[in-house]
């Protein structure tokens, strides 16, 4: 066994593949005789000295994480305050990581999971602490910056264009007598990545998605009305796609929630998909359905794109690599080497670049209309969905997906808080 403990955690909203990424991380730790360690809800659980015992977990357990949704070792919305605002609770995070001799810390999530990694590398730096931070890239919403595509976008891209396509078929098989505009709301603060992924459904003209809102492009109400109504009366029906995000021209959200803030100081958006469903029908008098995918669309591992299964473990394994080469304060990202055929390379990039920055969608992405996406957006995203990576089946039909002992290790210090 290696001198030194890695501990790994899982931070922010969970997709299909994060738990893949947990797997290569540990399968790849155990392979370097590292002892692994995995803080229960993010970084509160190194906080709280909260920490699991992977060794306590079999072969078969660890390796079935790789097809299986969720968090195993729980996350967290929780953002540190710079070293100076919050320096108690960095001295408890050295206390604990001493305590434990961890000397890798791999902190798996999005843009305020890669701040936090950053803040930490800073620490050990100022500090003096033996300790190599290493942010790992996970996010539906797709908008890290400097890597092609973060993994758990591809398979809750492959899911909203599925799920449209079906629903499409649905709406137009019912749209004679029944339901004329169906609208389906799908995640996305401040980029449209997902919204866009919508558009992977239609593959020939007046296809559904008929309307996409795209947070990049200012919504205008009478200008969505006319569109929709347009395509009613062209098509018969019309399959409306809305990011959560979505402004009006002076940027307040269309869906802001009262003003409320999420734990990561981010507003609180209530759901835009039921309020344009009300326009529609109000100002339209068109009968309108609606849905809000809402976890489903970020925990769909049945639908998983190969292609993200494939970068969620290549980028844990790389991970592991990065860490115990001492390369403190970076992030191993994605790089599309060829489009056709489509090739791809993990390369290491500085946490400094990526956290606390935003990719939203290029312009060259949307369309002219504003409501649907362009040829080259099409060649950006099919590849990311490709493939197919299906869970095993129990005999009664149903996924078969692992839960963990979670075998906690005896706490050495006082009780935090």
């Amino acid at each position: 066994m290696s001198k030194g403990t890695l501990l790994y955690a899982q931070s922010g909203g969970v997709t299909a593949v994060i738990n893949a990424t947990a797997s290569a991380v540990i399968q790849a730790a155990r392979g370097r005789k590292v002892k692994v360690l995995a803080a229960r809800n993010g970084i509160l659980g190194a906080l709280r000295e909260d920490l699991v015992d992977t060794s306590k977990e079999s072969p078969a357990a660890i390796r079935a994480l790789a097809h299986t949704p969720g968090g195993a070792f729980g996350s967290c919305r929780y953002k540190l305050k710079s070293l100076e605002e919050d320096q108690p609770k960095y001295q408890r995070l050295l206390d604990v990581f001493d305590a434990h001799d961890v000397r890798w810390f791999l902190y798996n999530g999005g843009n305020d999971s890669a701040d936090t990694a950053l803040k930490l590398s800073q620490m050990a730096a100022a500090t003096g602490y033996p300790l190599t931070c290493i942010g790992v890239p996970k996010t539906v919403d797709n908008d890290l910056v400097v890597t092609d595509c973060c993994p758990g976008f591809g398979s809750a891209a492959k899911y909203t264009a599925v799920s449209v396509a079906e629903a499409a078929l649905d709406v137009a098989a019912m749209a004679d007598t029944s339901t004329k505009v169906f609208v389906y709301e799908v995640m996305g603060r401040h980029a449209g990545w997902l919204a866009a992924a919508a558009g992977l459904a239609a593959t020939e003209k007046d296809a559904a998605p008929q309307v996409i809102l795209f947070p990049e492009v200012a919504y205008d109400e009478a200008k969505f009305l006319d569109r929709v109504q347009a395509v009613v009366k062209k098509v018969g029906w019309c399959v409306v796609v809305v990011s959560e995000g979505i402004r009006h021209p002076d940027g307040r959200f269309v869906a802001d929630a009262g003003g409320g803030k999420d734990a990561f100081g981010h507003s609180q958006l209530g759901g835009v998909g039921p309020l344009l469903a009300a326009t529609v029908k109000d100002k339209l008098g068109l009968k309108v359905h609606w849905t809000v995918p809402d976890y489903l669309q970020r925990s769909a591992r049945h639908l998983a794109s190969k292609t993200d299964l494939e970068h969620a473990l290549a980028v844990g394994r790389a991970a592991v690599d990065y860490a115990l080469e001492g390369r403190n304060g970076v992030m191993p990202v994605i790089v599309r080497t060829s489009q056709e055929p489509y090739r791809w390379k993990v390369e290491a990039a500085p946490v400094a670049r990526i956290a606390n920055r935003e990719k939203t969608m290029p312009k060259g992405f949307i369309d002219r209309s504003g409501y649907g996406i362009t040829a080259a957006c099409r060649q950006y995203l099919e590849p990311l969905v490709r493939g197919e990576a299906p869970p095993p089946y129990r005999p009664d039909g149903l996924p078969d997906y692992v839960r963990l002992k979670l075998t906690t290790v005896a706490k050495k210090l006082p009780p935090y808080g």
